[in-house]
């Protein structure tokens, strides 16, 4: 049973559906921990990854980047050739609360910020991505949260009510975001959490 209240859920993938971490990938490439920590904190950074999820071509980023940092360029060159290591899989709790949710009748959509390339490789590889009502990616619109026009974007495309919609993201940003254009907000945390925070909402999401 949902709420009268609540008609749809938007999800991001990374960090909420999808176990996306570089660390995945980095802490099979340095022997040392610490230096991983300070490579993606001074080199690949999260600023410099933004640009991809701006829709920036991956490879030429690499390229550039480790024209400036030749001492690293094999590890910035694998962010290009094995970003996909980065995914290990998707978290089966959370998308089973998803199941859940579409077998109630609830619309579901994806907000995300992610690179084209790597949506398409996703869209592929999990079977759930099929399940949504549709989707916006920052890669493709050259928006990103937690820029409000991106979730504008979202609420236009697909005619959401943003006080019938719930927003789920791990990041703390992006839910202050949403929840300052009026979203119900999810700071998500894991399945057992959103689930509790659903029902709290008056929806019945397990």
């Amino acid at each position: 049973m949902l709420s009268g209240k609540i008609n749809a859920v938007v999800f991001d993938l990374g960090g909420v559906l999808i176990d996306w971490n570089p660390r995945h990938l980095y802490s099979r490439l340095f022997a040392d921990p610490r230096e991983m920590e300070d490579f993606l904190a001074g080199v690949c950074t999260e600023d410099w990854h933004r640009e991809h999820d701006l829709g920036a071509d991956v490879r030429q980023s690499c390229e550039r980047l480790a024209g400036q940092h030749a001492r690293y360029r094999d590890m910035i060159m694998a962010w290009a050739d094995r970003g996909e290591e980065m995914a290990a899989g998707q978290f089966d709790e959370t998308v089973d609360v998803l199941r859940t949710l579409k077998a109630a009748g609830l619309r579901c959509y994806v907000l995300s910020n992610m690179e084209p390339e790597a949506f398409a490789i996703r869209s592929a590889r999990f079977p759930f991505m099929k399940w949504f009502d549709g989707q916006v990616i920052s890669g493709f619109e050259g928006l990103a949260k937690p820029d409000s026009r991106i979730f504008e974007l979202l609420l236009a495309r697909y005619d959401l009510d943003p006080k019938a919609t719930v927003f789920v993201d791990d990041s703390k940003r992006n839910v202050e975001a949403a929840r300052d254009l009026g979203f119900n907000v999810v700071h998500y945390a894991s399945a057992q959490q959103l689930s509790a925070e659903f029902r709290a909402l008056g929806m019945h999401s397990r």
